[in-house]
C-alpha cells in the first residue's frame, strides 16, 4: 500500500509537471492543467488516483489559503471603503441570480428544492481564476477589477448561510426560519468576536515572533494564526474560508503583510493545484456525452445570463458600458465554491442524478474558458463596445498631441506626483504625467498642467506618452502591484531607460528592484532622515555636519548616490575621493570567463556597482556572475583603488605600482 501511494504521487505529479509545461507553452493557464491532470487520472478515467475524502479535505485547503491572501489584500478600512459594491452590488447579483435559475428550474420543471439549490450554486463565481488572472494582468485596482473582487467577497460571503441552508432543505421545511436565523446570529457574533479581540493583539503578536529572528517561527505563527482562525469558525457552524478571509484581513493591518504573503504563496499555489485536480477527477465523460444538449445549456446560462446580468447591475451602479462589459466577462463562470455547495447538495441526496452531471459539465467548461475571457477581457469590450473603443482612441490621440522629446514620463499625478512634476518645472525639464483620476485630470488640465487621462499600465499608452524618446519615467503609484506591472511594461518596451519608484518603506524594495526598478525611494526613510536632519539644526548642529549626515545616509542607502562619475576635474571636491569607473571588457582581458568571486576585487578597495551586459545594466550583480567579453563592469572606489583594479581585470597584473602612483 506504501508503495502504490507513493507511485500515485509519482504519476500525479509527472502528470501535472508534462501538462502545465505543455499548456505554458502553448500560453494557457496552468489551471486547464490540473483539471485535465483529474480528468486522465480520476475514477471515471484511467481510475489511477482514487476519489478519497482525505484528499477532498487536503485540497479544500488550496481555497483557505486563497481566501487568506484576499484577506491580506484587503484591510478593514479598504473593506469599509468599498462597501457599497461589496453589500450593494455584490449582494444583488447573488440574489438575482439565484432568483432568476429558481424560475427556469421551476419551468423545465424540477422542484422548487433543486431551483434554490442550483441558484446559489450557480450564482458563485471562481474566486481562485479569477483573482489570479487579474492579478497577473495587474487589474486589481482597475475598476472592472474592483467591481469583480467586490462581488466575489460577498459570493464568499454568501456560502455561509448557503452551507446552513442546504442540510436545512434536507430536512423540515417548518424549522428552515429558526435554523437560518440563528446561524445568521452565530456568524456575526463569531466575526464580532474574531475582530475586536483579534485586531489589537495581532500588531504586538507578530512583533514578538518577528523579534525572534526565525524564519521557521515566523512561518510557523503564520499557519498557526491562518488555521486557528479557521479552525474556529468551522466550529462556530460556518467556513474555514470565512476564518481565513479574517486572518488575512487583520495581518494586513500590520507591517508584515508582504512578508506573510511570500511565505503562503508556496503553500496556496499547491493546494489549489490540488484542488482543481480534485475537481477534474469528478469529471464522468461519458455521462456529459449523454446529456451533452443539456450541458451546453448550462453553459450558456452560466456565461451569457449571469454575465447579462453583472452588466446590468455595473451600468445600474454607474458605469460606462465598456467597464460594465469588462466586468461581466470577468465574472461569467462557475466557481469552486459553487462545487462545494454541489458535493454538499449531492451528499444530503437533493440533486437528481439526471441533473447533477450536466450542471457539474457546464460549471467546468465555464471555468475553462474563465481565464480565455479574462485573459482578452480588455479586446473583447474593445470590439464590442464602440463607445469605449472610442473614448480611448481618443485618450491615446491626446496624449501624442503633446509631442515631447526627451522628457520624464509621471505615472500617477497625486500629491507626490505633482511635487516631483514642480520640481522638474522649475529645472526647465518637460514633463507628461498620466492618471486615472478624471476629476483630478480635468482640474490640472484647466490649470495647464501637462497631464492627461490614461492607463500607465498600458502598452499603447505608453508608448503614446513617448516611451522610446523619454529620458526617464517616475511611477508614483502608492499600489505595489500597479507599480511593479508599469514596471514590466517600461522594460520590456526600453530595458534601459531609467525608472524611479516610489515606495512607502524598505519592505517593498525587494520586490520593486526585481521588477525593474533602477532606484526605489521609501516615503518612511526620507521623512525619517529629514525630521533627523531639522532636529539636528534646531539643537544647534551646524548646517555643514546635518549635510554631510544626510549625504552619507543617502550613499549608504542609493545607489545611485553611491560616488559619481568624474571628467578630468571637479572643482571643488577632493580629487582622492571615492568615484565611480566603468571598465569595458575586450576579448584579450584577463578577468574574461572569471567570477566576481574569483577576481575579488573588494581585495584592492573597490566594490562592484553593475555589470552592463548587452544594454542591460545588472546592478550588486552575485559573486558567481561569470564575465564575458563585451562586458561593462561598474567600480566604486578611490581613484589608486580603480586604477589597481583595472589593470588587474584587463592584465591580471598587480605589481604595476609605479602606474598606480603616478
Amino acid at each position: 500500500m506504501h508503495d502504490q501511494g507513493l507511485l500515485i504521487i509519482i504519476l500525479l505529479l509527472a502528470t501535472g509537471v508534462i501538462l502545465v509545461g505543455v499548456l505554458r507553452f502553448l500560453q494557457l493557464p496552468a489551471v486547464f492543467a490540473y483539471l485535465l491532470t483529474g480528468v486522465i487520472l480520476g475514477p471515471h478515467a484511467l481510475a489511477v488516483v482514487p476519489d478519497l475524502a482525505s484528499t477532498r479535505q487536503l485540497a479544500a485547503f488550496g481555497v483557505v489559503f486563497l481566501m487568506f491572501s484576499i484577506g491580506l489584500e484587503f484591510s478593514l478600512s479598504q473593506f469599509m471603503s468599498m462597501r457599497r459594491l461589496i453589500f450593494g452590488m455584490g449582494a444583488a447579483q447573488v440574489l438575482l441570480t439565484s432568483i432568476i435559475f429558481v424560475g427556469i428550474a421551476l419551468i423545465i420543471p424540477l422542484s422548487w428544492k433543486t431551483g434554490v439549490i442550483l441558484g446559489g450554486i450557480l450564482a458563485m463565481s471562481s474566486t481562485a481564476m479569477v483573482i489570479r488572472a487579474l492579478a497577473e494582468k495587474m487589474e486589481m485596482q482597475s475598476r472592472h477589477g474592483r467591481i469583480a473582487v467586490s462581488v466575489l467577497l460577498f459570493q464568499d460571503l454568501a456560502v455561509v448561510p448557503l452551507l446552513i441552508l442546504i442540510p436545512a432543505l434536507a430536512g423540515s421545511a417548518k424549522d428552515l426560519p429558526h435554523d437560518l436565523a440563528m446561524a445568521g446570529l452565530k456568524a456575526v457574533l463569531v466575526l464580532l468576536v474574531l475582530l475586536v479581540i483579534g485586531r489589537p493583539i495581532m500588531r504586538p503578536w507578530f512583533q514578538l515572533i518577528a523579534n525572534r529572528k526565525s524564519t521557521e517561527l515566523f512561518m510557523l505563527n503564520v499557519l498557526l494564526v491562518t488555521l486557528a482562525l479557521a479552525w474556529i469558525t468551522e466550529q462556530a457552524g460556518l467556513s474555514l474560508a470565512l476564518g481565513a478571509f479574517v486572518a488575512g484581513m487583520l495581518i494586513s493591518e500590520t507591517a508584515y503583510r508582504y512578508q506573510v504573503e511570500a511565505d503562503i504563496a508556496p503553500f496556496r499555489d499547491i493546494l489549489l493545484g490540488l484542488f482543481f485536480v480534485t475537481i477534474g477527477m469528478l469529471v464522468d465523460l461519458p455521462a456529459w456525452w449523454a446529456n451533452i444538449a443539456w450541458v451546453l445549456i448550462v453553459l450558456l446560462l452560466i456565461v451569457f445570463l449571469k454575465g447579462f446580468l453583472v452588466w446590468g447591475l455595473s451600468r445600474l451602479f454607474g458605469y460606462e458600458s465598456g467597464v460594465a462589459l469588462r466586468s461581466a466577462i470577468v465574472l461569467a463562470q462557475a466557481g469552486e465554491f459553487g462545487f462545494v455547495l454541489l458535493a454538499l447538495a449531492n451528499q444530503y441526496q437533493l440533486l437528481p442524478a439526471h441533473v447533477l452531471q450536466p450542471v457539474l459539465g457546464g460549471m467546468l467548461l465555464s471555468m475553462m474558458l474563465a481565464p480565455i475571457l479574462v485573459e482578452r477581457n480588455g479586446w473583447i469590450a474593445r470590439k464590442l463596445v464602440g463607445s469605449y473603443r472610442n473614448h480611448r482612441d481618443q485618450q491615446l490621440t491626446e496624449i501624442r498631441a503633446a509631442d515631447l522629446k526627451a522628457h520624464v514620463v509621471l505615472c500617477g499625478y497625486g500629491r507626490v506626483g505633482q511635487s516631483v512634476g514642480r520640481l522638474l518645472e522649475e529645472e526647465a525639464i518637460p514633463f507628461i504625467a498620466l492618471d486615472l483620476d478624471p476629476v483630478r485630470v480635468r482640474q490640472a488640465q484647466s490649470a495647464g498642467e501637462s497631464i492627461f487621462y490614461g492607463d500607465a499600465s498600458r502598452r499603447d499608452v505608453l508608448q503614446a506618452a513617448g516611451i522610446f524618446s523619454a529620458r526617464a519615467v517616475v511611477i508614483t503609484y502608492a499600489n505595489v502591484a500597479s507599480s511593479q506591472r508599469v514596471l514590466s511594461i517600461i522594460k520590456e518596451l526600453r530595458p534601459e531607460l531609467p525608472v524611479v519608484v516610489r515606495a512607502h518603506d524598505d519592505s517593498q524594495l525587494e520586490k520593486l528592484e526585481a521588477a525593474g526598478a533602477d532606484e526605489v525611494v521609501p516615503e518612511v526613510n526620507e521623512g525619517a532622515l529629514m525630521l533627523a536632519s531639522q532636529t539636528l539644526l534646531l539643537i544647534g548642529f551646524p548646517i555643514s555636519t546635518v549635510l554631510r549626515r544626510v549625504r552619507r545616509f543617502r550613499q549608504e542607502r542609493y545607489q545611485f548616490f553611491r560616488g559619481a562619475f568624474w571628467g578630468g576635474s571637479e572643482p571643488g571636491e577632493d580629487q582622492a575621493s571615492a568615484r565611480l569607473a566603468s571598465i569595458p571588457l575586450g576579448e584579450t582581458a584577463f578577468g574574461l570567463h572569471l567570477s566576481l568571486r574569483e577576481l575579488n576585487l573588494t581585495s584592492f578597495g573597490v566594490s562592484v556597482v553593475a555589470v552592463r551586459r548587452h544594454g542591460i545594466r545588472g546592478r550588486d550583480p552575485a559573486p558567481d556572475t561569470v564575465l564575458k567579453s563585451g562586458d561593462v563592469l561598474v567600480l566604486f572606489g578611490s581613484p589608486a583603488a580603480l586604477t589597481k583594479a583595472e589593470l588587474y581585470v584587463l592584465e591580471g597584473n598587480t605589481a604595476q605600482e609605479t602606474a598606480v602612483t603616478a
